[in-house]
């Protein structure tokens, strides 16, 4: 049997290959002695070759997980590993095997619409593998969640792990950190032992609501309140509160690189919004365009009114600038934040 799971998400897909591994172990083998983990970034068909071939005292059947092969360096693994799962399938005893390809980046033009489409000389060897892999029967793509989907995956999670999140929370929540349910996963553990100590201070035996305010005072996501209030004061030209909202983030023990790429994200959405604010487009339309959160969306559109297009494209010029020189060790970056700050306002 070959399985392939693949995608952008990979906290789901990660978490599919768990399930799989855990249902092969209580079925087949306790001891873990049948199944085996190959990079395949740096795997040769050899060696994956004599992982399925390998046998074992303690199982009938083996698992071998195979991860990130379309990433291997050797063009020519591609086409004799075609032709080798191919004579694999032929076998009489294929189900003693289990062999699940895992990859992560593939994006969903390259997924199931390839699924039947027959190798084409044209295509290189690395196309020919995944158009292989994604004929198999049993495939498990995991695209990134929409907005909506993270929101009812944040509640769901929430209860999962024993806990309570109100509707307005799971939205905030998803607002400050998009589809990223790695960073997700972790602040819903740190939101919920945060309820619970609550409650044993108060006395309570329930967990606890999580609510707005306990997302605002607990997470930092990729659109932190503080960054759209640092872009404002600069829209609004009030250089005091700029600085200060600048020290403050700094203080809290952001790093300069980290802080940077936050300002510099939220003045290329901002770009991005009044361009397309100018050429026309609804607010809904720009929101679906750029795949912004209605939260983030209406944030950047109010904001991108009080810049014009020639200023912002001047201050993301000098941002990447700036990042150039930081990452070359030339400058302190928040010495030529404030240097920007203070030339912009």
């Amino acid at each position: 049997m070959i399985i392939f799971i693949y995608g952008e998400d990979t906290f789901r897909s990660r978490k599919k290959l768990a399930e799989l591994k855990e249902h092969f172990r209580n079925k087949f083998d306790p001891s873990g002695e049948s199944l085996t983990a190959i990079d395949g970034e740096t795997a040769s068909l050899e060696k994956i070759g004599q992982a399925v071939g390998h046998s074992s005292l303690f199982s009938s059947k083996r698992m071998i997980i195979v991860e990130s092969v379309l990433a291997n360096k050797s063009g020519e693994i591609f086409e004799n590993l075609v032709l080798y799962l191919k004579e694999f399938e032929k076998k009489k005893n294929k189900d003693d095997n289990i062999i699940i390809f895992w990859e992560e980046g593939i994006g969903e033009k390259e997924g199931p619409k390839k699924k039947t489409a027959a190798p084409k000389k044209s295509r290189n060897k690395k196309d020919i593998l995944l158009a292989f892999l994604l004929s198999q029967k049993f495939i498990y793509p995991f695209k990134p969640l929409s907005n909506t989907e993270t929101i009812d995956w944040i509640k769901k999670e929430a209860k999962a792990k024993g806990g309570q999140i109100a509707g307005e929370a799971a939205t905030l929540l998803s607002s400050f950190l998009g589809n990223d349910l790695w960073q997700a996963d972790n602040e819903l553990e740190k939101l919920i032992n945060f309820k619970t100590a609550q409650q044993l201070r108060l006395g309570g035996e329930s967990k606890g609501m999580i609510t707005e305010e306990d997302v605002k005072d607990l997470v930092r996501g990729q659109f932190d309140e503080r960054i759209f209030a640092l872009t404002d004061a600069i829209s609004n030209k009030n250089k005091k509160e700029a600085i200060r909202l600048l020290e403050e983030q700094a203080e809290a023990g952001l790093a300069d690189a980290y802080l940077l790429s936050m300002i510099e994200r939220q003045f290329k959405i901002l770009a991005q919004v009044k361009k397309a604010s100018e050429e026309g487009l609804t607010s809904r339309k720009i929101m679906s365009l750029f795949k912004l959160h209605p939260f983030v969306a209406d944030k950047a559109i109010a904001q991108a009114r009080r810049f014009t297009l020639e200023s912002l494209k001047n201050i993301m010029d000098k941002l990447i600038e700036i990042d150039y020189l930081l990452k070359r060790g030339e400058v302190d970056g928040r010495t030529a934040l404030g240097v920007l700050i203070g030339k912009e306002i």
